[in-house]
């Protein structure tokens, strides 16, 4: 890795915190020249903008998120394992600190739908390739014969499964309660085991 590289991952890592918890337009670039330490023309050395720093840093922290739950899915044996590895990570989100500030595919879409169509874009293709692993999963369950095939509708699945995860996730974030997001987790088991 070049030293300009180097400057250029540092920057996303240092950021990328600071977007997922303050979103784009609470970011501001005193917050990214103090957390790195750089100055305005350093970032704008290596970024074309702002912007180029947000969707950089969103996808850093998209891949750690993604990463960590790759990572306990390749473990698994079975489709139904793979999709129980959802419940289970997202019901101790809290302690696995893989990105701080929560879900930055929720924090981005919720702040994004109406204000920065460019990441908007980004967090929808995110759960859109989200919505297609599960489906794939639940596709090659059903022909493997762990799942029935004939009652499951594979989207509907899918987007419920993802729905009531990101809706876990925000109203545990919104209570101060991990408690919440545990108990809708279970609701995403019985989703999964209703399945077979």
């Amino acid at each position: 890795m070049s030293k300009a590289e180097r400057t250029k991952q540092f920057i996303i890592e240092q950021t990328a915190p600071i977007f997922n918890m303050k979103g784009y337009s609470g970011t501001s670039m005193s917050d990214i020249t103090e957390i790195t330490g750089l100055t305005k023309g350093s970032i704008y050395g290596n970024f074309e903008n702002k912007d180029e720093v947000a969707i950089a840093a969103f996808k850093f922290n998209v891949k750690k998120l993604q990463d960590a739950f790759s990572k306990e899915i390749d473990k698994q044996t079975t489709f139904k394992g793979k999709l129980l590895v959802y419940p289970q990570l997202y019901s101790e989100y809290t302690n696995m600190k893989v990105t701080k500030g929560g879900c930055p595919i929720l924090n981005t879409a919720t702040e994004s739908d109406d204000t920065h169509p460019v990441l908007r874009k980004y967090a929808e293709r995110t759960l859109i390739y989200w919505k297609e692993k599960i489906m794939h999963f639940i596709d090659q369950g059903i022909a493997a014969g762990e799942f029935k095939a004939k009652s499951i509708n594979t989207e509907r699945t899918a987007l419920t499964i993802i729905a009531l995860i990101e809706g876990g996730v925000m109203i545990s974030k919104l209570t101060g309660n991990p408690g919440d997001l545990s108990n809708i987790m279970q609701s995403v088991r019985n989703v999964i085991e209703e399945l077979e």
